[in-house]
């Protein structure tokens, strides 16, 4: 499951998403904590479930509960090799959204699998 790089052993990280993108931090948190974990070559995804799906939702407009508006980062997370991106449909649908409501290219992944995806991985930390 690992591999080698030039600094050491490729770790498999999995970021979850759970929280709406405003009202905590956690969801700020977790798009940095994602870019410190590329920047450092290991091999990093990206679950939205429950509203965390919302972090991903287009024309966000938090200024009026004044809050900066970081969801176009998630643009930039191809720059960093962060590719796989995953939510999960059943999240997206209870939510009244659809994959064309997201800013970025995603898999979509069932309830169902969403372990087998969890099994692959070196790391999973939960937003």
């Amino acid at each position: 499951m690992e591999d080698e790089y030039e600094g050491g052993v490729v770790k498999k990280f999995l970021y979850v998403n759970r929280r709406a993108p405003h009202g905590t931090v956690y969801a700020l948190e977790s798009l940095e904590t994602v870019l410190i974990g590329a920047a450092f070559d290991q091999d990093v995804s990206v679950l939205f479930i429950d509203d965390g799906v919302f972090q991903l939702k287009k024309q966000q407009q938090p200024e009026g509960i004044e809050v900066k508006n970081f969801s176009k980062t998630f643009r930039a997370l191809e720059m960093y090799d962060v590719e796989q991106l995953f939510v999960e449909s059943e999240s997206l649908a209870e939510r009244g959204l659809s994959e064309d409501d997201l800013l970025v290219d995603v898999e979509l992944v069932s309830r169902a699998s969403v372990h087998e995806l969890v099994d692959q991985q070196d790391v999973i930390l939960s937003f």
